[in-house]
């Protein structure tokens, strides 16, 4: 444990049940990492919780899980702030630094079946056996575009609400599947739902997907200082790498780009990008390798032959 030059440590956070499950999480390794000192959370309204039947893309997309969570840390409401690193944008926010990104769960994304299915098998198998003309929710282009790139003859429908919404919607019959993150299934002791992982070169994942991104004022030097201490090396230069790339192609946080990084035990960081149109008739691919060092330049670089590659007229459009 090291010291601290205060008492509390206030943590801002949306209300959800995923949302709570992370900030207590980050709690539990503040306190494993200071001592005497209490942790409060700071509960926080963001625009996406409020409207649950806009669909992401056209009430922005960017900011708006993550906006007045960060509005809360800069206020003084709040020290730092909890976000789900896939929501966070690329572009930091005047005032604040992402300060730490602890050990990442899973990155992969999972096929759900109504409840009254029986059983599980490998994901890429299960799509194929659904029936052509298939239900499939979910809200994300990323999913549906690497979806429809593997199925054309399935009917890709947006959905929204919370996990358990979501599941509700699913077993009602409003859907024949849909599509959620791994981690936060198993985050709020939901596994047993999974019916099967959609894995690479199937479905290549969102931008920090499975990451816990933690920010807090860049001028906050004592707090920074023991954010460092919970925070994982090779998951930051994964997950630096992987945002490099989105920044670099100027695509939001819920663009049809998915991705795949790997930290080698010798400091290496792979990562390989995918952009496709949205009704999944193209695919773009590439990838790099370099030092953690030089993470950014890693991203960077897949950007940079994506782009070459006509990229950049796929976002635009």
């Amino acid at each position: 444990m090291s010291e601290f030059d205060r008492d509390v440590i206030r943590i801002a956070t949306r209300t959800s049940q995923l949302a709570m499950w992370q900030a207590n999480h980050v709690s539990d390794l503040l306190r494993a990492a200071v001592s005497d000192c209490e942790i409060e959370l700071v509960d926080v309204s963001t625009v996406g919780d409020r409207d649950r039947f806009s669909t992401l893309a056209s009430m922005g997309g960017q900011g708006v899980f993550t906006r007045e969570v960060q509005f809360a840390v800069l206020d003084g409401r709040a020290d730092l702030a909890v976000h789900s690193l896939k929501d966070l944008p690329t572009e930091a926010a005047e005032g604040l630094a992402l300060a730490a990104v602890p050990e990442r769960a899973s990155v992969h994304d999972a096929l759900i079946l109504p409840i009254s299915h029986e059983g599980t098998a490998e994901g890429a198998e299960l799509l194929q056996s659904l029936v052509p003309g298939s239900r499939i929710g979910t809200g994300s282009l990323r999913r549906q575009a690497q979806i429809r790139f593997a199925r054309k003859d399935v009917e890709l429908l947006d959905i929204r609400g919370n996990v358990e919404t979501r599941l509700r919607k699913l077993d009602e019959g409003e859907f024949d599947a849909i599509v959620l993150a791994e981690a936060g299934l198993r985050r709020l002791g939901l596994a047993d739902r999974i019916s099967g992982l959609l894995t690479p070169p199937l479905m290549l994942h969102a931008v920090g997907q499975g990451a816990l991104g933690i920010e807090c004022r860049a001028d906050d030097d004592s707090l920074i200082a023991v954010l460092g201490q919970i925070s994982c090396g090779p998951v930051m230069a994964a997950v630096t790498a992987e945002r490099s790339l989105l920044r670099e192609l100027r695509a939001g946080c819920h663009a049809p780009v998915g991705v795949r990084s790997q930290v080698e035990d010798s400091g290496a960081v792979q990562l390989e990008g995918v952009v496709l149109t949205p009704d999944g008739e193209r695919r773009i691919a590439a990838e790099a390798s370099g030092t953690a060092d030089g993470a950014a330049a890693v991203g960077i670089e897949v950007a940079s032959q994506l782009k070459a590659d006509g990229a950049g007229e796929i976002l635009s459009a």
